[in-house]
């Protein structure tokens, strides 16, 4: 029987949604517009994004120390919400309730197609290929869509592991 190679093998396509992920933030500025996505992983690998604009009105409010937390599913009488929780230097943890309702809808709703790519593990320079190849007529959306690929570009073999603050 022949052997399989490492890199032939899929990683596990994981359907239901853990209730907690592990996540990543990251950090953008493009056309002097703060941004922020939120990377829940499973496994060390991207299963999820939440971006936007960082906008203190919204409760959108981190410091800047903060580069991981988790990324919760809550079931309320409401329906499902997605909270950012993190631990501050004191160690509390700081919950920001409702991230799928932080942001502009077009951007979850593109959130959400590049989340279904992750789940079923469509390979990340495949996703940064297809996103960075999005031709989106709004200057606003486009720029959303730079931050995504620069986002996910952490993820690749290689990539950059650094915050960019451009």
């Amino acid at each position: 029987m022949e052997q399989q190679s490492i890199e032939n093998v899929q990683p596990e396509v994981i359907e239901k949604r853990p209730e907690v992920l592990e996540c990543d933030v990251v950090r953008f500025q493009n056309n002097k517009e703060k941004w922020v996505a939120f990377v829940g992983l499973l496994n060390d690998q991207p299963y999820e994004i939440f971006t936007g604009l960082m906008d203190d009105d919204e409760g959108i409010m981190l410091p800047k120390s903060v580069s991981k937390g988790r990324i919760i599913k809550a079931i309320t009488a409401t329906g499902k919400r997605y909270d950012f929780q993190f631990e501050n230097k004191r160690g509390y943890k700081i919950t920001v309730e409702g991230l799928n309702e932080k942001f502009n809808k077009e951007y979850w709703n593109y959130a959400k197609l590049i989340s279904g790519m992750l789940r079923y593990r469509m390979p990340i320079e495949n996703v940064v290929k297809l996103v960075g190849s999005l031709s989106l007529d709004d200057e606003t959306i486009d720029t959303w869509k730079a931050g995504v690929v620069r986002a996910l570009k952490r993820y690749l073999p290689g990539g950059n592991e650094e915050e960019s603050e451009n």
